[in-house]
């Protein structure tokens, strides 16, 4: 019995006799419980049969696409499944929105719809990819009606609907669901009553999707065949029509007959009036045609090419007009159609419409916001070039830009949509912002840079106190004009206030950069190296060579050095925002001036047992404010390295003191014997006075000979 049966023929006739041959022929009576009934809805033409065929191996009539597309199922036919457990019926169904049965005959769609959702456990909705949204291709109004139904009764048993979506695209299937899912409840909740019932308390959902049968035919077979896999086994827990709340007797030929007799029955069922659903089509081809009328406009293609280059003069009042035409027109040819349904397609028309114009709209305010941009820095550059104040001349031209800017955007204005330039325009203001930003934050890095550059370099006790003078003098003199400047703007209090932050973050920024180039440890160790070379020279270069007074003890010297090199450290140990003391310098002097010159006690300590102090991350007792730029250990490190190199400074230096010192000592043993021999000289003389010439002199040079040997 894969070929089929005709249940129910086009006008609505029950095939009592055929249903019972049936049941007989497949020895469906003898399943008892076990079985599975699947239907199919959905519009002509859209491959039902096909997909039954492919999915359950059955053989219902196909349409040849090369006679064109007609209706091929008529009424509902019936089939049983091949090689599938549970005992399965499939049952294909008219196709709906059919051109044959025409817009008077729609009855038998709904009729035939209900039929499905009562009798069978899974019920297939085939539809196109394409047509989801629309309103009959996704048998919307059929559901409609059918939930009306359907919620009213307390007894109805929970099925199972499977969206098949055919010529599945490039939108990802989740986005597909997503839409779906909405589209139902929405359905669903539209019903007025009951209130307290949700829709999967009747139904359980499922959304699948296949691509092309006629272009992707492979992989079309692949996934009908994961498709049929899930009929498979499908009354067990979890499956398909495993939630159904309780089966039906197998007597299926007394159960379909009777709720197909029902249904036929029921007035609840009857069709919205012919003239609804006539305007609704009417309309909506209507709209089509004056859509593709306005994207094919001479006049619209012209400004949308025109708008990419450049500005378009009149760009909103030429817009509007055709707009208006093309909604004239439809209001003119929808005229004698029912008002409601009318008015709802216009409104659809006008948006689908602005979608289109929307891009153009956004590029004409793009080259207003852009040539704005432009004219506000060149008319600032000129009026500075002129001698005006910068306050003066930021709201010169920013008043004079803006309004220019507000101008444009009123002529690009398209009068049916609400769309305005607030967005553009705070972009304009934002990037105008941007330009009395840059000017202030680079007057805050001359102010700031090269000062507290030197300011570091000289590394004198009161660094941090004149850092601290030059950061906040000058960062609030540059937001004090930022905020005269930004008057013109009318900002609200909350924007300028980020703004004034933004400035002071910024100059706290380029004073962090400023002290880390500083605080690198080859420039500290190299103006330690420094400092301890300017003490020595200095003291070397206020020695007298002519005053023999005894010299100032080398070690004192040498005290002074280190202790001014340790400075250094102890000022680029940190950065000190506020004036509150702390003890990085004692804690650098107790534990490493102490040790190596001070205390000679501690020369066999290991260094381990002076530096506990130092043996920490970060500084204590510190300021919170205070940004530590040499951790403790980083001191020390520097602190071992900087003896290290200090050593043959400190040798050249001690040993230059000794020459001068042993230079000294001979210099004065030659000059005592010079006087001595000056004394020989004297007794010569007296001798030659008394005793002659002879005897004087050789008692004076005997003198000078005993004076030489001493």
């Amino acid at each position: 019995m894969e070929e089929g049966m005709q249940l129910i023929d086009e006008n609505g006739k029950f095939n009592v006799d055929g249903l019972q041959d049936f049941v007989t022929a497949t020895e469906f009576a003898q399943s008892g419980l076990s079985y599975a009934i699947v239907a199919i809805i959905g519009s002509q033409s859209s491959g039902k049969s096909t997909l039954l065929n492919q999915t359950f191996h059955t053989k219902f009539k196909e349409m040849d696409a090369y006679n064109g597309r007609s209706q091929t199922t008529k009424g509902i036919w019936i089939a049983k499944c091949s090689d599938i457990d549970p005992f399965t019926i499939v049952m294909d169904f008219e196709g709906t929105d059919s051109n044959q049965r025409g817009e008077d005959d729609a009855a038998f769609e709904r009729q035939s719809t209900l039929f499905a959702l009562e009798i069978a456990d899974v019920v297939l909705i085939n539809m196109w990819c394409k047509d989801i949204g629309l309103e009959h291709a996704a048998s919307r109004p059929l559901l409609k009606t059918v939930f009306q139904v359907i919620k009213r009764s307390s007894k109805q048993p929970k099925k199972t609907i499977l969206f098949v979506i055919r010529d599945h695209t490039k939108t990802p299937l989740e986005r597909l669901k997503k839409f779906i899912f909405e589209d139902i409840e929405k359905i669903w909740d539209a019903v007025p009553e009951p209130e307290t019932t949700t829709l999967y308390e009747f139904f359980k959902v499922e959304i699948t999707a296949l691509p092309s049968y006629e272009f992707q035919e492979v992989e079309f077979k692949e996934q009908v065949a994961q498709l049929r896999q899930q009929f498979v086994h499908s009354t067990c827990p979890g499956g398909l029509v495993g939630d159904r709340k309780k089966v039906k007797s197998a007597s299926f030929s007394i159960y379909a007959e009777d709720i197909w007799k029902t249904i036929k029955e029921n007035k609840d069922l009857d069709l919205p009036s012919l003239k609804v659903m006539v305007a609704t089509f009417r309309c909506e081809a209507i709209a089509e045609e004056k859509l593709k009328c306005f994207t094919s406009n001479m006049r619209w293609l012209a400004i949308k090419e025109d708008v990419q280059t450049g500005p378009v003069p009149g760009f909103g009042e030429d817009v509007t007009s055709i707009l208006e035409t093309c909604l004239s027109e439809y209001d003119i040819e929808v005229g004698h159609f029912d008002q409601e349904v009318r008015n709802a397609k216009r409104k659809q028309l006008l948006s689908n419409v602005l979608m289109v114009v929307h891009d153009a709209y956004d590029t004409m305010l793009m080259h207003l916001y852009s040539n704005t941009v432009n004219s506000f820095k060149t008319s600032l550059e000129q009026s500075l070039n002129e001698g005006r104040e910068y306050v003066a001349s930021i709201h010169l031209c920013s008043q004079s830009c803006l309004r220019e800017f507000d101008e444009g955007c009123e002529d690009a204005a398209i009068q049916q949509s609400e769309w305005n330039a607030n967005e553009f325009r705070k972009r304009l203001i934002c990037n105008m912002l941007s330009e009395v930003m840059a000017k202030y934050k680079k007057q805050i890095t001359h102010a700031i840079a090269n000062t507290v550059e030197s300011l570091l370099e000289a590394s004198e006790r009161n660094t941090w106190a004149s850092v601290r003078d030059v950061f906040e003098c000058n960062t609030e003199k540059a937001i004090s004009e930022f905020s005269d400047a930004a008057a013109s703007f009318d900002l609200c209090s909350s924007e300028i206030n980020t703004k004034f932050q933004q400035l002071r973050e910024y100059a706290r920024n380029l004073l962090e950069m400023k002290a880390k180039e500083q605080a690198d440890a080859g420039r500290v160790l190299k103006r330690m190296m420094d400092r301890s070379k300017q003490v020595f020279d200095n003291y070397e270069k206020s020695i007298s060579w002519y005053k023999w007074t005894t010299e100032t003890n080398l070690d004192e010297i040498e005290r002074k050095a280190l202790s001014k090199s340790l400075r250094i450290l102890s000022i680029l140990a940190a950065i000190r925002y506020d004036e509150m003391p702390d003890q990085i310098e004692n804690v650098l002097y107790s534990s490493l001036m102490d040790r190596i010159v001070l205390n000679p006690s501690l020369q066999n300590t290991p260094m381990e047992a002076v530096l506990d102090p130092l043996a920490v991350d970060t500084w204590e007792e510190v300021s919170q404010n205070s940004t530590t730029l040499l951790k403790p250990e980083d001191c020390v490190s520097l602190w071992m390295t900087f003896i290290e190199e200090i050593k043959p400074m400190v040798t050249d230096v001690k040993s230059r003191q000794d020459a001068r010192r042993k230079t000294r000592s001979n210099a004065a043993l030659a000059a005592r014997a010079v006087a001595r021999a000056a004394v020989g000289v004297a007794v010569g003389a007296a001798a030659g006075a008394v005793g002659g010439p002879t005897a004087g002199g050789n008692l004076g040079i005997a003198f000078i000979k005993r004076v030489m040997r001493m």
